[in-house]
Order: C-alpha cells, then sequence, then structure tokens
C-alpha cells in the first residue's frame, strides 16, 4: 500500500520525516540579488529531478495557468521591554522578548513572550524607542503553554500616532529561531514579498521571497494569470511538533482571505482544465481549506480561519503545482510537501539538495513541483 493512501497515512510518525541536514547549508543571508536563487524542480509523474535557476520558472509555466500569490505582508513583531511600575516607567529587570503572533481585537495580542518565568498576569510591559521615552504598553491578561500570553495593549502616549506606525518605528523583523544573527535593515525590504499588500503575518510566505516585478512581468507575459489571496502566517510557524503520530498533530489557526477576484479566477481555471499552481505552503494550505470549505461547490469570495493539516494521504483538490523552499526536519511543511509528491521521492529530492549544497530555509533556495 503506498504511504499516500489514506488508510495508511495514520500509521506515519513525526520521525518518518526527519532528514540530515548540515548546519551550514541554513541560510543565514538572503542572496546578493533577490531571485538569484537556486530551483529544483520535480516531475511528479516521472519522478525526474533538474537543478535549474529560479530565473526559469517563466519557462515552466503555461499560458493559461493561474499563479495563486499570498499577498500577506510580515510586521515587524519583535518587541524588547521590561516590566513596567504603577506610573508607567520601566523596571530595573531583565529585557523582555515579545513575539507577537496574531490580533485579537480591541488593543489584544496573542503573543510569545520570553523568558516566559518573569511574565506573569497582571503585570504590564513598557517598549521604549531608541531614546528611552515609552513607546507602548500593554497589561498581560493571560497565559498559556510554552510561553504564550495574551496582551492589552494601551494606545500609543504620543498624539497622532497609530499602534502600527509605532510597531514599524521600534519592532524588529521576526527572523526565524534557526538564523543565527540579530535582525537587519535590509530585512526590512529582503524579509518581505514584492507583493506584500495586507498587513498581519509574523513570518513571511517564504517562496515568494524569489519573485521580482521582472519575473512577475515575464510570467503574465507568457500568458500565466495572477490571483492573489491572502494567509497571515501565526504561531504555528514557530511552534514544534510535539506529538509522534500524525493523526495527533493539531495546528494552530491562522486568518485567511479569498477575494471575489480570485473565488472567480479560480472557479474558470478549473472548469476550463486549466492548471493552478501556488506559490509557497501558505497558499496550498488556504487553496485547499476553501476547496473543502466549498464542498464541491464553486468557491465563494470570504474571510475565516483555517487549521488545515495535509499530509500523506491528502487528495488535492485544486493544486496542480507549487513552488515552495526546503523546510525543516520534522515539519508539519515538509509533511505538506511529501502529501503533494510522496514521502519516498521529496525526501530523495532533500537528500540530492543537500549533496549539491543547495540553501535551505527562509532564505534559501526553492524547489518547483508539478
Amino acid at each position: 500500500m503506498s504511504l499516500r493512501d489514506p488508510q495508511n497515512s495514520s500509521e506515519l510518525r513525526v520521525a518518518d520525516f526527519d532528514f540530515h541536514l548540515p548546519e551550514e547549508l541554513i541560510a543565514q543571508q538572503p542572496p546578493a540579488v533577490r531571485g538569484a536563487s537556486r530551483m529544483l524542480t520535480v516531475d511528479r509523474g516521472t519522478g525526474r529531478i533538474a537543478d535549474r535557476e529560479f530565473g526559469d520558472l517563466p519557462q515552466l509555466l503555461q499560458a493559461g495557468d493561474l499563479l495563486v500569490l499570498n499577498d500577506s505582508r510580515v510586521l515587524p513583531a519583535r518587541l524588547f521591554g521590561r516590566r513596567a511600575n504603577s506610573r508607567g516607567k520601566q523596571e530595573a529587570t531583565g529585557e523582555i522578548e515579545v513575539l507577537l503572533t496574531s490580533p485579537n481585537g480591541l488593543g489584544r495580542w496573542s503573543a510569545l513572550v520570553r523568558p516566559g518565568k518573569k511574565v506573569r498576569v497582571g503585570d504590564r510591559l513598557a517598549f521604549p524607542y531608541a531614546n528611552g521615552e515609552i513607546a507602548l504598553e500593554a497589561e498581560v491578561l493571560s497565559a498559556g503553554e510554552f510561553g504564550e500570553r495574551e496582551l492589552r495593549f494601551s494606545p500609543p502616549p504620543a498624539l497622532g500616532k497609530s499602534f502600527f506606525s509605532v510597531l514599524d518605528e521600534i519592532g524588529h523583523m521576526p527572523l526565524p529561531p534557526y538564523i543565527h544573527r540579530e535582525d537587519a535593515l535590509p530585512d526590512r525590504e529582503r524579509y518581505q514579498t514584492v507583493y506584500a499588500r495586507e498587513r498581519g503575518s509574523v513570518a513571511a510566505p517564504t517562496a515568494g521571497l524569489h519573485f521580482t516585478p521582472e519575473v512577475l512581468a515575464a510570467i503574465e507575459a507568457r500568458g500565466v494569470e495572477i490571483a492573489r489571496l491572502t494567509l497571515h502566517v501565526g504561531l504555528g510557524t514557530f511552534a514544534p511538533l510535539r506529538v509522534e503520530k500524525l493523526s495527533e498533530i493539531r495546528l494552530h489557526s491562522e486568518r485567511y482571505t479569498l477575494s471575489d477576484e480570485a473565488a472567480a479566477a479560480l472557479n474558470d481555471a478549473r472548469a476550463e482544465g486549466r492548471r493552478i499552481v501556488a506559490v509557497g505552503t501558505t497558499a496550498v494550505r488556504t487553496l485547499e481549506h476553501c476547496a473543502h470549505v466549498a464542498a464541491g461547490r464553486p468557491l465563494t469570495g470570504h474571510s475565516g480561519e483555517t487549521e488545515i493539516f495535509l499530509s500523506p494521504g491528502h487528495r488535492f483538490q485544486l493544486v496542480d503545482a507549487m513552488l515552495t523552499n526546503f523546510h525543516l526536519p520534522q515539519s508539519s511543511l515538509l509533511m505538506l510537501v511529501s502529501a503533494f509528491a510522496g514521502r519516498e521521492e521529496v525526501l530523495a529530492a532533500y537528500r540530492h539538495a543537500v549533496a549539491e549544497r543547495y540553501r535551505f530555509f527562509s532564505y534559501g533556495d526553492c524547489m518547483f513541483l508539478s
């Protein structure tokens, strides 16, 4: 029985998606020029793999294809502050790092806090400008496992400034923990897609980082249609899998929006037998979730939340090809790619990528699976 058979997928374990990755292959910086990345292609029909360049992508697309992009914009969601006293002044305690993960309305945010043991319910936190003046204050409303907190932010003390404008001034780009350096000014641009529009992610939809305006223009010149949806990447990106069996995995929910325009483009492409090509696992998850919601009916524009977990055995309803970066061992994203192209085939492609010294993870190279 195939590992992609749904009757067998429940027997798979997280450890079945492991592979050896030398530390030096984890990209710590983006390529010097956006789009100057390598691309490993995988033909699902023949199993053939080939070493290409990302700039070859327009040649691999066909007139009539529908390319789907995730236009979520990354927030500078890392804040550094200290506990505040009753007068709003910072206390002389150790620095506290806060990673905002999702808004809960009315100034409330879910967040990861480090060190979690120092931040208790009822504490007030103060986050300063570079000159030491308080830029933002927040109260800790509740505490969860693994450093999770809910914070309620007060309006910024400076008149005329919005929360997001202050966040742009004092926040840091939330580079993943496997990038062993502090964020720098270039990350404000490079850890963001050129088509990012809708503010809300705490991690980049990294397959999109390779695109330039020139590549997008070349794609459209080939007669490829482009549609955009939005999925805001949240806590699930940072949360490790803490179970052994795939059947036990539960992902955090993430917010998404499918516009009426995108829904119509997807319906037309499917009705006309044209390929739908998803850029990134975030686009894949959103498309497959929306197909599940539609339950065989035409897609409609809507917003919602998804916890969808795609693993071997999933029958893809919308996605015919995907562009994606290389993912962490034993991660839900590696399982998603394995669901699309087969676990053994994907792990073989990863072994080839390691042998050929591809660059891995967010600032690394990419794969095109068709």
